[in-house]
Formats: C-alpha cells, structure tokens, sequence
C-alpha cells in the first residue's frame, strides 16, 4: 500500500500523515475501481466484473466476461473474488509453513501469489493484469493508460493524495487500488455466522453443524485439506484457502470461445497465461485454490466456469471417479474422455485424494445428505449475518 513505517519515517511523514495518505489514497481508489474509463473501450470497470454485490466476483453466471478495446472479446476463465486476499503469501515453488520450517521432509508444493495460476504477487501487481489485458480492460501502454487517468482528472486527484510523492500516474493509481482493496470493512470483515459461531456468539443448525463435520472429516469431504477451516495458531480467522495450486481435473468447459480450438488448453501454473512452468507435466492443470468464504454468492465455479451451483461443485467432487461418464465426453467407442481439459500427457498432476480416488461404481465418499449438509455449512461463509435475522446463513 504506502511506504513501510521505517520507509515512511525516512521520507519525513510522521504516523498522521501516513494515515491521511493511505485514506486519500484509498478513496481514490474507489473510484478509479468503479469507473469505466480506465477501459480501453470505455465500458469496462474493475466493478463490472468484480460486483461488490456478490462478494467482489462475478455478477452472473457466465463462464467469462468481455472485454478488451473492442468491449466484446471474451476471456479465458472465470472471475475470482477479490475479498480476503490481504494474505496471500507470495509464490513460492515449495511452501512450508512456519511450523514446518527446518523439516526439509515437508513440501506442500507450489502456494501463494495472485489470479487463478499464482502469477504475481501482492494486489498492486494484481491490479495492474487486467488493466493491460487484451480481453479485459485493454490497455495497449503505460502511456495510453496514463493518458486516460490524466483525461479523467486522476492525475491531480492521486498527487494531491500524496503530496510530494512520485508524479508516475500509473504507480500512484496503482497504488490506489492496493489502498482501497485493504479496507478491512470492505474486503475482509469476518463478519459471517461462521465467525461468530467460532467466536461464541452463534450456533451451527443440525444440518450446518453435520455439513462442518463431513467437510473436515478426512474420509469424507476432506474439504478442508486445502479449504481450512480452523483458527490459525495466532489465532488468525480462517480464510478457507491453503493458498496452494492444485489440479482437480475440472471438465473442459465448451462455452468458453477459446476451447472451440481442441489444440488449446487452459493449463494453469504451466500455461498459457503462466510461461515460467510451461512443459513440466508436475504443475499441469494446477490452479490456486480460492476461498471459500462468501462462495454462496456465487453464480459460476471453478477456474473454466464449469459449474453453475454448489450442488454441481460437490456432485463432481463426490462423483468424479466413480461415476465419470456423468462428468466427461465419451470417446465413441463405449469410453470416457476423462479429465478431457488436460492432454493426457499433462495429467499427472490431477488430485486422487479423498473424495476422489473411488473407481467406477463404487459408492462415492459424500452421500446425498452430506452434500446438502456440506452446502449448508458454505452458507455460513457468506459476511453480513446477524443474530437478528430469521433465516438463512
């Protein structure tokens, strides 16, 4: 966001001065998130895809947005939710927590930076991506985008903001987006029934409290492998996410345009956004896995936009490997094209643990209760519940 406090202090600013940049900053912020000529069309905002009525994610159910200098040219994946990424770790190729520093056995592999392949670190860097991508805001330079801020009068707003600081518009808007995305009320408010239930001050129904159950049971959901669900030792709120790049083999998604070419694959930390990891079969089809909180809000899962429902998103999970031919393509001759958005040299990476791993026919590890159940506990995720309210999470 602003200079570290050792930084601030070695330019001069004192702690009030500090804080008035960060609220000058941050308001400007807002509105450079809110409005559209920061497009190269001119129709494109921040809020268009991240709708702050639906937990800063995507406003509808479409697989991908349009976007790019012509307004209309569509993505590549689905939008991700902006709340609650104040701390994710930077990209790291082999992750270990601070409780297993020093234990060189410990590797939970590749974790943290920001989009759905990990590619850059911290919300500045992040909000610069969709501002020069082609099929999102557009951009075609750091002087085209600059002279768009300057024509809006940003200009004068983001130097007034900090008064004697850098002239780069493009660094100071930026930086403003940052300021505005660490506005706690906003962007990370623990304010779901989740939180008071682990505060003391709400109670889980019958079926949320069986649904916290089969989602944390191993053998079960073994949802919260990656999606953690419990206090940190400092006692820090969960945030429903290990932060780690995982392969699922998700269906491929035929609405996307891009997938019309049965060359091309989305495959995550090894490309084609992604070109560090490109080839290497270990990190194919891996793509960080998200929070969880306000996933109720939801329209559209998974990076591809393949599911439309919570049901469809735990259906998959409990049903991929026992009952594929509900979830992928036959090849035509009595077979099934599983995991058909990964070319098969590419799939060694693909997840076999629980719920997964079941071979066909079998009974799949999550029953129909459990998913109802485990549905009802995500509502509990979703900020804004109140003791007051009669119904729902």
């Amino acid at each position: 966001m602003l200079a570290a406090p050792n930084a601030a202090r070695a330019q001069g600013l004192g702690r009030a001065e500090v804080r008035r940049q960060a609220a000058a900053l941050a308001e400007v912020g807002r509105r450079l998130f809110f409005d559209p000529r920061l497009s190269a069309s001119g129709t494109l905002a921040c809020a268009s895809c991240h709708d702050p009525a639906h937990a800063f994610g995507p406003p509808d159910g479409a697989a991908v947005r349009l976007g790019g200098a012509d307004g209309v040219t569509p993505g590549l994946r689905a939008v991700p939710s902006l709340k609650y990424l104040q701390d994710v770790p930077a990209f790291t190729e082999h992750y270990r927590t601070p409780e297993d520093e020093g234990d060189e056995s410990i590797d939970n592999g590749p974790t943290g930076g920001l989009t759905w392949d990990g590619r850059v670190d911290g919300q500045r860097e992040q909000a610069r991506v969709p501002l020069f991508s082609p099929f999102e805001m557009g951009n075609a330079s750091a002087a085209d985008l600059g002279a768009r801020l300057e024509r809006a009068g940003y200009g004068a707003q983001l130097r007034a903001a900090v008064a004697g600081g850098q002239a780069d518009v493009l660094d100071l808007a930026l930086r403003a987006l940052d300021a505005f995305q660490q506005d706690g009320p906003t962007f990370h408010p623990y304010t779901s029934k989740y939180d008071a239930y682990l505060a003391g001050k709400a109670t889980l129904t019958d079926e949320e409290a069986r649904g916290l159950a089969a989602f944390e049971d191993p053998a079960r959901g073994n949802c919260a492998s990656c999606h953690i669900s419990r206090r940190g030792n400092d006692g820090t709120p969960p945030h429903f996410t290990d932060y780690g790049l995982i392969a699922i083999g998700v269906p491929r998604n035929r609405d996307i345009p891009a997938n019309a070419d049965p060359a091309y694959f989305d495959e995550g930390l090894c490309g084609p956004l992604r070109t560090d990891f490109t080839g290497q079969p270990d990190y194919c089809g891996r793509f960080r896995t998200p929070t969880l909180r306000n996933v109720a809000l939801r329209q559209v899962f998974m990076h591809n936009g393949a599911f439309h429902t919570l049901e469809q998103v735990m259906e998959f999970y409990a049903e991929r490997d026992s009952d594929p031919g509900k979830w992928y393509p036959r090849d035509g001759k009595g077979g099934v094209l599983k995991f058909d958005d990964l070319p098969a040299a590419h799939q060694a990476a693909i997840n076999m643990e629980p719920p997964f791993g079941r071979r066909p026919g079998e009974a799949p590890a999550l029953n129909e209760r459990d998913i109802h159940d485990i549905i009802a506990f995500l509502g509990t995720l979703t900020d804004g519940w109140s003791a007051t309210k009669t119904a729902g999470p």
